[in-house]
């Protein structure tokens, strides 16, 4: 954030009076709603927070932090207290030494903090009020009651601040839930514990309030994130707000928002074929644009995503068909999405899981934010690991959210942690199994921490490892423990690795066979593709010279004698043969590409896919122009 935030956070939880006393106030989340608004990732506010003060106090605290304020300052000022309204109408904040019968002394009228509100030379100001409200009347008035509405927002009313450029009231509740008779609290009266300032902490930490996902947790969002959380925990709690400001208010920064890339733009001369009116042209930009779009390079990948966009959302069905398919290649596509940890003793390591994520590297960019404390996500050279915390018994069930520039993806994780395990003393020596190294938990996770892991794909494919020179010899001696305990047998046992070679002389080749045959593949599709309109053009022209003679002989002439002897037959069924050849062999080499993309770069792989989309527009027509001639032949030879 750019400009100056500071915030004071009032909580009041213990009352001297008697009456209040009884009552229990929302203010056991005030401490965790200074920790998000500090928090430099969230709401990076300076934060002040003020518990259990005295009227003159709070006085001095609310109007000090209002003073001497500059136009680029954002205040927030948050009450977690109850709130009384007099039989006047005048509506009053409770304090810790707050006497319901004498509030224009012992308490903090809200006509202080509205004029302080209006005086202050802040930009912008928020006031936020988790208030239990009740009412404070004379024994015996009739207006005692513990239900009905406090009309809490006619004490802040509407109209054009005096300096700033304005300021927003959010309140907790509209509602009165219980009163006093005098000094004594009224029959009924049970003010409902308030989740007003737990939905703010949880919307501003975890992120959820950013409700556009574009990174920044606006006044508007968290409102809506906050009314709908708080109907759903309390239905008879409805928030409320009013809001006098210019312009869109951030609040605080989201960290759930998705992964954003500085995109280098589609290069002009990309841009004018898109613009072309020929479709031809048009299809081939897309697919610069579908090999772009698997580019290692981020920026110059997430250029071509975005024109692919646009590309998908105005042109031809024909030509949005090969935009959309392009895009779907880049959506996130973890494998597995679904994880079972199974049953896991109580106290045992940290259990681990791996995923991995598929597709070019736009695809495998993305934010993993797990929902449950219980979960941790940490970023692997192919993806992620999940770890689960056994610390508590139980069954687990939780979600990992997966966000990258595109779309999201959820990976559901389970786990069972039942009771621990007595650790059973060793069988002997010849058992005994190498431990394991416990895994270390990463500092500053805690049990309630629920950290964001930004998956970045590697900068470039690593090539196939060729396999280590003493990994079989490693190997053997591990298979073959007990001649190791018979001494007199370990000479012949010297003399084995002469005949072992010849396994390795067959592994080696094994791993070092996979050769790239997708490319291949996609070159003789290319070919057979090329094959197929050439000798297509060849019939054309033969079947053209053959009618136009048939045509001058009348009556007496045979078209078949006329096609035959132009050699029109050959080329047709050649091109006929070499387009269905084409399509197949196309077919194979995305085939190849899909069950072996480890082993192809980038580069290799974006060949393929552009040589069989050429091949396929090139024999498609072909196919159908060939089947088309065989028909008219068919037809047309018995008549003429």
């Amino acid at each position: 954030m750019t400009d100056s935030r500071h915030a004071l956070i009032i909580a009041n939880d213990r009352y001297a009076d008697q009456g209040l006393k009884k009552l229990r106030a929302p203010a056991q989340d005030a401490t965790a709603l200074a920790g998000v608004l500090h928090d430099a990732r969230i709401g990076d506010f300076d934060v002040e927070v003020v518990r259990n003060a005295s009227a003159d106090a709070m006085r001095r605290h609310i109007q000090r932090f209002f003073n001497d304020r500059r136009r680029d300052d954002t205040l927030l000022l948050h009450f977690s207290c109850h709130g009384l309204k007099s039989e006047s109408g005048e509506l009053y904040f409770a304090a810790g030494d707050t006497e319901p019968r004498m509030l224009d002394a012992t308490a903090i009228p809200a006509q202080f903090v509205r004029g302080c509100m209006s005086r202050t030379k802040a930009g912008r100001t928020v006031l936020f009020l988790d208030c239990c409200y009740g009412g404070a009347f004379s024994r015996g008035s009739s207006s005692v009651r513990a239900s009905g509405d406090v009309n809490v927002l006619e004490s802040f009313p509407s109209g054009k601040p005096a300096g700033g450029r304005g300021w927003a009231v959010i309140t907790a509740s509209d509602s009165m839930e219980y009163a006093f008779e005098g000094d004594q609290l009224a029959e009924n009266s049970a003010p409902r514990p308030s989740v007003f300032t737990h939905a703010v902490v949880q919307g501003l930490g975890t992120g959820e309030a950013d409700l556009d996902a574009d990174g920044e947790v606006s006044l508007d969002d968290l409102y809506d994130y906050v009314y709908e959380h708080v109907r759903e925990q309390n239905p008879n709690q409805t928030p409320k707000k009013t809001v006098e400001m210019r312009g869109e208010f951030h609040l605080a920064h989201s960290r759930r928002g998705r992964i954003k890339i500085a995109a280098v733009p589609t290069p002009a001369s990309l841009r004018a074929a898109l613009d072309s009116d020929n479709v031809l042209t048009r299809q081939g930009a897309v697919l610069e644009l579908d090999n772009r779009v698997r580019d290692e390079s981020l920026p110059v990948a997430e250029g071509a995503r975005q024109t692919l966009v646009e590309v998908a959302g105005n042109d031809i069905r024909q030509i949005a068909a090969l935009a959309h398919r392009a895009l779907r290649e880049i959506h996130l596509a973890p494998s597995p999405d679904h994880l079972d940890f199974g049953l896991v003793p109580r106290g045992s390591p940290s259990q681990e899981k791996s995923v991995t994520m598929q597709g070019p590297p736009l695809a495998r960019h993305c934010v993993a934010q797990p929902a449950q404390s219980w979960l941790r996500v940490e970023p692997a050279a192919d993806g992620l690991r999940v770890h689960v915390d056994t610390a508590a018994e139980g069954r687990l069930s939780g979600e990992i959210t997966l966000k990258g520039v595109a779309d999201e993806a959820v990976i559901h994780v389970e786990a069972v942690v039942g009771p621990a395990h007595e650790s059973a003393p060793p069988a002997g020596p010849d058992v005994e199994a190498p431990p394991h190294p416990p895994r270390q938990r990463v500092p500053g996770q805690g049990a309630h921490e629920q950290e964001t892991a930004i998956i970045e794909p590697p900068p470039s494919r690593p090539p196939a490892r060729e396999p280590a020179t003493p990994a079989p010899s490693a190997h053997k001696p591990a298979t073959s423990p007990p001649p190791a305990r018979k001494p007199p047998t370990s000479p012949p046992s010297a003399h084995k690795p002469p005949t072992s070679p010849p396994p390795r002389t067959r592994t080696t080749p094994a791993r070092a066979q996979p050769r790239p045959l997708a490319p291949a593949l996609a070159g003789a599709a290319l070919a057979l593709a090329v094959t197929a309109v050439i000798t297509l053009v060849m019939a054309v022209q033969a079947a053209a010279v053959a009618v136009a003679e048939r045509s001058d002989e009348g009556v007496d002439g045979n078209i078949e004698d006329n096609l035959q002897a132009h050699g029109a037959f050959t080329p047709l069924i050649v091109s006929l043969i070499t387009a269905a050849l084409a399509l197949v062999v196309g077919v194979l080499a995305r085939h190849e590409l899909g069950e072996r993309r480890e082993l192809y770069s980038e580069r290799a792989a974006g060949g393929t896919r552009t040589s069989t989309s050429v091949a396929k527009w090139l024999a498609i027509p072909v196919l159908i122009l060939a089947v088309l001639m065989g028909i008219a032949y068919l037809v047309g030879s018995g008549y003429w």
